[in-house]
């Protein structure tokens, strides 16, 4: 199916969207997914030129650096039915936020601590076809189906993702220390580009479980386009750190383009 006709979500009322023939309520309600991620320091001028058509701004985290993550999410109980997906995210400056056009790393800290920070997802391969759609339809994610292989049972998290017969990558995380969940209330803005519109949606989080540490991921590159833009920042390198959690419990607002 081609993502680009199956994201045709028409909207049917404010509180709802219709999605292949289905009516999907919004905020959409994910009550349990399991989650690991890494987080990557990479050159900041790569990284805003490879986001630059969203017209965000990539936020510099240490010096001439940006933060790009690599985040895999297995959904077991939400709105949009279960599914994997991995995520490329890139921490930005709001669309409205009033930061220096030459942003420094200390703007950028102050930004995450007031809120005026977000996270653009700037690819989201999944492997299923109603969550492409509804994904691409309702927030403008940049959803594509491929196939994941996927162990979340051993002391190391593992994924394998393909993308049309080519390999993305091979991503996994360890074990780290147990964290305090931030709790209920944590939230940011997620923003997504495509077919030429940046939107924005609220994206509401409560995890427990969480795991972290320095370093921790195991990242191997294959021969698909996402992949070539991740190597073209500088991956596979050590991660900042890496982080699994347990259970999330997350909320999805609608979007609006900015």
């Amino acid at each position: 199916m081609d993502p680009s006709r199956s994201a045709r979500a028409s909207r049917s009322s404010a509180a709802s969207v219709e999605v292949l023939g289905r009516e999907v309520s919004l905020p959409v309600q994910v009550r349990r997914a399991e989650a690991f991620t890494a987080m990557y320091a990479v050159p900041h001028d790569r990284t805003q030129r490879l986001i630059a058509d969203s017209g965000l701004r990539a936020l510099p985290v240490l010096p001439g650096r940006a933060m790009v993550g690599l985040v895999f999410v297995k959904y077991v109980d939400n709105d949009l039915g279960p599914y994997d997906e991995l995520g490329v995210a890139v921490l930005v400056a709001r669309h409205d936020a009033a930061l220096p056009v030459t942003a420094r790393p200390r703007d950028a800290w102050r930004a995450l601590r007031s809120g005026a920070a977000g996270v653009l997802i700037h690819e989201l391969p999944v492997d299923g076809e109603f969550t492409c759609a509804a994904g691409r339809g309702i927030w403008g994610f940049p959803k594509q189906v491929g196939t994941f292989v996927t162990d979340l049972t051993g002391s190391r998290r593992t994924t394998r993702v393909d993308l049309d017969g080519r390999r993305v990558c091979e991503f996994g995380v360890g074990r780290g220390l147990p964290l305090p969940a931030p709790g209920l209330g944590l939230a940011l803005t997620a923003y997504s580009h495509l077919d030429g519109v940046t939107r924005a949606t609220t994206w509401e989080m409560n995890p427990t479980g969480v795991r972290s540490r320095p370093g921790g991921a195991r990242l191997r590159l294959g021969d698909h386009p996402i992949a070539r833009d991740l190597a073209g920042l500088g991956l596979p390198k050590r991660a900042l750190f890496s982080t699994t959690i347990a259970n999330l419990a997350m909320t999805f607002g609608p979007a609006q383009a900015v």
